[in-house]
């Protein structure tokens, strides 16, 4: 399929060659569009209900009394575990724990019910698999919660026996009442948290790939000289009609993403829609003249592909998302904007959680259009590159 529309200025020269070159190669329709679509897929139904539920877990039931087994009936009603395994010693639980066969496991040592009923130091253990840090605190705080009662059944049975009515030990038992009302996400919802945050950082990685690819395989399949004369050796006119056409690819896909986050899958919103949308289309222009700026210091595609990667790594790393910028080193706080995620992440934290308006993320804003500024500094260097054919022989 060929796109056969002559126009005399070099800008539709280059724009409608690279419609050409798009429609011709599969690898331009994959990487600018099915993943993204496939990556928010993906994103968007990752968390499910939003929580997670059903961890397995297992059980060492030393005691096999009736309060073991009132225990461990307790512990299936959580929605957060499912007991999916008992085990007759802690040796086996802790093999199938290391295997991943089971999350964490919960342990009811021997004569647990005697020496609760005699006022024994009676002990429950549980096990879990921190090195999955998300999966470990859930079950860390779904049996904390859960065997947090259990510690106060020895006094209420006591006081009980003696004549003290259940009111009279709720008072000296819990003396304070305490209520959690978490702002903003009251049901604690790893997709409102996580969903549009995680797209956009994996986006961001896209976005920086399929630019560098579509600017540095001019050099790498030697057409790069043919690119420059249909712009008229204006290399600006060169790069601008070259990457437009996935700047426009990018934008549609980035406002569908927070149309599907936001309206279908209904995560609370709060700020403007106009503010948002300019906001996305800033930062995937920025995104892109990131990686046509590393690209001009050093043409050569199948090194600086490597930097791009890191670079895409590190700022999902430094986007805040998965840890507090404000918690991390002074130097790596610092380094955190120089990525365009850094300030996205920011402006849409700041729609979603405090409701604030555009004063209070202008900044960001106004360092997404420096971002083209500095490419435009190396487009120079970018074209005597093409000329020199310095980097042709780089593989």
């Amino acid at each position: 399929m060929n796109v056969n529309l002559k126009k005399e200025s070099p800008f539709h020269k280059v724009f409608f060659r690279e419609l050409n070159r798009m429609v011709s190669r599969r690898i331009y329709f994959g990487a600018s569009i099915v993943l993204p679509l496939f990556t928010l897929f993906f994103m968007s139904t990752i968390f499910g209900s939003g929580e997670m539920e059903n961890l397995p877990i297992g059980v060492v039931d030393l005691d096999n009394t009736a309060s073991s087994r009132a225990i461990v009936r307790t512990i299936e009603a959580v929605p957060i575990l499912k007991v999916d395994k008992h085990f007759i010693n802690e040796i086996e639980a802790r093999r199938s724990v290391q295997k991943k066969d089971i999350y964490g496991y919960l342990v009811i040592p021997h004569n647990f019910e005697a020496d609760a009923i005699q006022g024994n130091n009676a002990v429950l253990a549980y096990y879990y698999h921190y090195a999955l840090l998300a999966v470990g605190g859930e079950i860390m705080g779904a049996f904390e919660t859960t065997l947090k009662p259990l510690e106060v059944t020895p006094i209420m049975v006591e006081a009980q026996a003696l004549g003290v009515s259940e009111d009279a030990i709720e008072t000296f038992l819990l003396p304070i009442q305490s209520a959690d009302h978490p702002v903003y996400n009251p049901a604690l919802n790893y997709s409102i948290y996580l969903s549009q945050s995680f797209f956009f950082v994996l986006f961001q990685i896209l976005i920086l790939l399929v630019t560098l690819y579509v600017v540095g395989s001019e050099l790498k399949f030697k057409t790069s000289e043919q690119w420059l004369v249909e712009a008229n050796s204006n290399i600006a006119i060169a790069v601008f009609a070259k990457v437009l056409p996935y700047t426009i690819i990018f934008c549609i896909e980035g406002i569908f993403a927070n149309y599907i986050m936001f309206e279908i899958l209904h995560l609370p919103f709060y700020g403007s829609w106009w503010m948002l949308t300019l906001s996305t289309i800033l930062f995937i222009i920025a995104t892109q003249s990131l990686a046509i700026f590393v690209y001009s210091i050093f043409p050569a595609i199948a090194l600086i592909i490597s930097i791009i990667s890191m670079i895409g790594s590190l700022g999902a790393t430094l986007s805040g998302i998965t840890f507090p910028v404000d918690n991390m080193y002074p130097i790596v706080h610092d380094a955190s904007y120089l990525f365009p995620i850094r300030h996205y992440t920011e402006i849409v934290q700041t729609m979603l959680y405090t409701e604030g308006s555009y004063q209070y993320y202008w900044i960001s804003l106004v360092i997404f259009l420096v971002y083209p500024l500095l490419a435009l500094t190396l487009l120079p260097r970018l074209k005597k590159a093409i000329i020199s054919h310095k980097y042709d022989e780089i593989e």
